[in-house]
């Protein structure tokens, strides 16, 4: 009896176990370049924005950025919830492939089709034609079909006004 039950207790153990590591497995399987498991793991955007250059008062905010741009967005549904139509960001024009980092929210102009995209950089690598980013829009189940080269590159989101 005793035998039976060390044997049972064993087998469970060892399912828990197994099921554990099946599910870390197959979470890996649907990883990005970059190693994110699933969305759960999407990187935020850095901070560009410092909290100096924050000023919140009674009956307005100012913000301390050189050349702000002003941006409103199409029902595309690729980039919900974060971004969707009826939303408004503040953008700032990037000066190099520096200022871009895994986690932003950037538009591009695409090459594969006559519209700018705005999704989130996802991976940043180096080629033999030089830097290029992934993206994705956060509520698409793929990434982007192209490599985005800095001279793409048309804003950078630093804030979003819902």
């Amino acid at each position: 009896m005793l035998k039976g039950i060390a044997i049972f207790m064993f087998a469970f153990i060892l399912g828990v176990f197994a099921t554990g590591m099946y599910a870390n497995l197959s979470a890996g399987s649907l990883s990005t370049p970059m190693g994110m498991q699933g969305t759960a793991d999407i990187p935020g955007p850095q901070d560009i924005i410092k909290e100096e250059d924050i000023a919140v008062y009674n009956n307005r905010v100012v913000i301390y950025l050189d050349n702000p741009q002003w941006a409103s967005f199409s029902p595309t549904k690729s980039m919900d919830p974060v971004l969707d139509a009826g939303h408004n960001a503040i953008e700032r024009i990037p000066k190099t492939m520096d200022d871009i980092e895994v986690g932003d929210i950037i538009s591009y102009k695409s090459n594969i089709v006559d519209s700018t995209i705005i999704h989130r950089v996802i991976y940043k690598a180096r080629d033999d034609n030089g830097e290029y980013l992934i993206m994705k829009g956060d509520n698409n189940q793929n990434q982007d079909p192209e490599k985005v080269r800095f001279d793409q590159v048309r804003r950078q989101v630093v804030g979003i006004i819902y």
